[in-house]
């Protein structure tokens, strides 16, 4: 409609042209001007307290000649890439030629790489014995263990004040906490 007539037009106008010229319903003019607002197909523009609405057809156009450019522009910048690309497939190819002498390097460098899995396989498994691992396994335990006699001297400092706040016995407070009676620092 704004193409046909070449004008500027308001919701109402078109609420009472569009069903005559077009059979559009006017309860279902404003969802469909909005939605060729939302596609850029419309313009719309809102001056003082009215909202107005256009087309041109010479901005069709344009819209249609940028995409076009913009697409010539995709394709040959993809058809440059596509003949990199052969170029490079056609230089890789070189010295790749199937020969016997290639299969058989090609073999022994599968064999080869068999061998280093297996390898590191066995290496692996002999790990424990490293020293850099022993070592570790060394640290390790020092800081468990260090942590084993704080726990346990807190034990003994709250068995302490235990039987110094409540008068409790020893005895009493260990069986009644799951105390084991060897509870002693680790060496």
């Amino acid at each position: 409609l704004c193409f046909a007539q070449k004008d500027v037009f308001q919701l109402k106008d078109l609420e009472k042209i569009a069903p005559k010229e077009k059979g559009i319903t006017s309860m279902s003019v404003k969802e469909i001007l909005q939605s060729l607002v939302d596609d850029g197909m419309v313009d719309t523009d809102r001056i003082g307290t009215s909202n107005y609405f256009w087309a041109f057809p010479s901005k069709a156009l344009h819209a249609r000649k940028r995409k076009l450019e913009e697409l010539e522009s995709q394709f040959a910048e993809s058809s440059q890439k596509k003949e990199t690309l052969e170029k490079s497939i056609e230089k890789s190819k070189i010295g790749r030629e199937d020969t016997a002498d290639r299969a058989a390097l090609l073999k022994e460098l599968a064999a080869l790489r068999q061998k280093k899995e297996q390898l590191k396989t066995e290496i692996d498994k002999y790990r424990e014995c490293d020293p850099d691992v022993v070592e570790e396994m060394r640290q390790t335990n020092q800081v468990a263990k260090e942590a084993a006699n704080r726990w346990t001297d807190n034990i003994f400092s709250i068995k302490s004040w235990a039987k110094r706040k409540f008068g409790f016995e020893e005895s009493k407070i260990d069986k009644g906490f799951g105390i084991p009676e060897d509870l002693d620092y680790i060496d």
